[in-house]
């Protein structure tokens, strides 16, 4: 195997970075092994490379279920609005971040047992999630009646500024009690009714 790089004079970082950059959205580690003739560990170790690059830069890598994307910065988003002359982006509801907090920290779930957390119904809540990209349906779960496994998408990572699930706060060990400060998120929508954060208790994850 004659690795790309060494045919075009450019670090494999390199190659990876204009690779990114023409893709029309998250492409996978053997997808981009194959196209520079190398291995999907070598790619890994260049990512990595890219990732430490683009540390407090206008662009980031995203990482997601082993599929990667280059996107701009969450940072830069009301200056990219102000200059594409697009409305601000659309905030979120308590209950909104509250069912995302579910997805994100136990993803794969279903449906009912994103009600059993909540305790209440979250079909219409998962519906404008949905429609807003933040979560996608992953597959079918293998219990009674196989209902549909929810999982957040690149654009939840964007729109909460991380570029990988690795980076979502560790949830309390001493209680599996899960905090988030809503107030402190611009993309949430607070009023003077909601609470300062959501508070909810997680189950043991029985997978």
């Amino acid at each position: 195997m004659i690795d790309n790089a060494t045919n075009t004079g450019l670090k494999i970082e390199h190659l990876i970075e204009s690779l990114l950059f023409v893709a029309e959205g998250p492409v996978s580690l053997a997808q981009i092994a194959a196209a520079l003739n190398t291995s999907p560990k070598q790619i890994k170790r260049a990512l990595l490379d890219l990732e430490s690059l683009y540390q407090d830069r206008g662009l980031q890598i995203q990482n997601l279920r082993g599929r990667v994307q280059l996107t701009t910065n969450p940072k830069a988003a009301s200056s990219i609005e102000q200059f594409l002359g697009l409305e601000s982006q659309q905030r979120l509801t308590s209950a909104a971040l509250e069912t995302l907090a579910i997805i994100a920290y136990r993803q794969p779930v279903t449906r009912p047992q994103i009600d059993g957390i909540r305790g209440v119904n979250s079909d219409s809540v998962i519906k404008n999630l949905i429609f807003k990209g933040l979560i996608e349906d992953v597959g079918r779960s293998e219990g009674p009646g196989r209902p549909i496994l929810y999982g957040t998408t690149s654009s939840f990572l964007q729109h909460f500024g991380i570029s990988s699930l690795k980076e979502l706060p560790p949830i309390n060990a001493e209680d599996d009690q899960l905090q988030i400060d809503i107030k402190s998120d611009k993309n949430v929508e607070n009023s003077e009714s909601d609470p300062q954060y959501v508070s909810m208790k997680l189950p043991e994850n029985d997978g």
